[in-house]
């Protein structure tokens, strides 16, 4: 009958352990997307901003020279990060392509001109920075236009803004909430163990001494918990990776860096700050509360 009710003790024991980790790790697993949002939101931001590409249209009398000084001063200059001829012939060939028809049978001639798409860096897309740079390119006799999307930058603009606010205010609520979530599974943990703590204090233990090893065993707990959620959002990292090369996250070391350190350190400091209080709660209780 003792070894029966020691195995059931055991069970349950392992139970509660494993409900707190797993919300350790489930909740410190959302603070790291969080986190990593957070950090990478100028990244992704700049990797919209740098899709904005500025058309550079050449009159049909320019010359070659003059074409290639014009890309060779493009390419080197400090708002530039790209800057590539597409010919009017290449041009006609990728419209015919895209309407699925040839449409210089039908004209008789190619009314495409020569043309410079340059894309520019993400710090310098702002709807006046995009307008001064335009002009100055205009300014040029051998230049028939300059086109780009103006009310896509203004809206790209206005919409990184208001990302970056609900990201910022998403993260303080869901920081919150999950410090809530973690302390109440430690502090379902520890009053399942209240008279425990009660018996200890009545045959002479000091508040430390019966803290210490709740603390201990938690601590331990909410590492675990944090290193489930770093494999996790390590797994996650590479699927994102391998489907947005583009985003190059394994290069900012720094970034993941700090993310992989706050949940270590996230997942501890919260352990042990909710197990003391927890512990510190049943310890002021009077014997006869222990049953509400």
């Amino acid at each position: 009958m003792s070894q029966y009710i020691e195995r059931y003790q055991r069970r349950r024991l392992i139970s509660s352990y494993f409900s707190v980790v797993l919300s350790i790790a489930l909740v410190l697993f959302l603070l790291g997307i969080l986190g990593l949002l957070v950090l990478n939101t100028k990244k992704l931001a700049d990797h919209f901003k740098e899709q904005i590409t500025i058309s550079v249209f050449l009159k049909d009398n320019a010359k070659p020279i003059e074409i290639d000084q014009l890309q060779k001063s493009l390419a080197m200059a400090e708002y530039t990060k790209s800057a590539n001829f597409v010919s009017k012939e290449d041009a006609a060939d990728q419209y015919s392509e895209d309407i699925g028809e040839n449409f210089q049978e039908f004209l008789g001639y190619n009314p495409l001109k020569n043309s410079i798409d340059v894309n520019l860096k993400a710090d310098f897309v702002s709807p006046e920075q995009v307008s001064a740079i335009a002009e100055t390119l205009s300014a040029k006799t051998y230049v028939d236009e300059v086109s780009y999307d103006k009310p896509l930058i203004s809206l790209l603009n206005d919409n990184v803004k208001k990302l970056s606010l609900w990201i910022l205010i998403a993260s303080g609520i869901f920081t919150t909430i999950a410090v809530l979530l973690i302390n109440s599974s430690i502090r379902l943990s520890i009053y399942s163990k209240r008279f425990i703590i009660k018996t200890m204090q009545m045959v002479g233990a000091t508040k430390k001494f019966i803290r210490k090893p709740f603390i201990a065993t938690n601590i331990k707990l909410g590492l675990f918990g944090a290193c489930i959620a770093l494999v996790a959002l390590t797994a996650l990292l590479f699927y994102v990776n391998s489907n947005f090369p583009e985003l190059n996250l394994f290069q900012d070391v720094p970034v993941l860096a700090i993310i992989f350190v706050g949940v270590l350190v996230l997942g501890i400091l919260i352990s042990l700050v909710s197990t003391y209080f927890a512990t510190q709660r049943f310890l002021n209780l009077r014997t006869d509360d222990l049953y509400y």
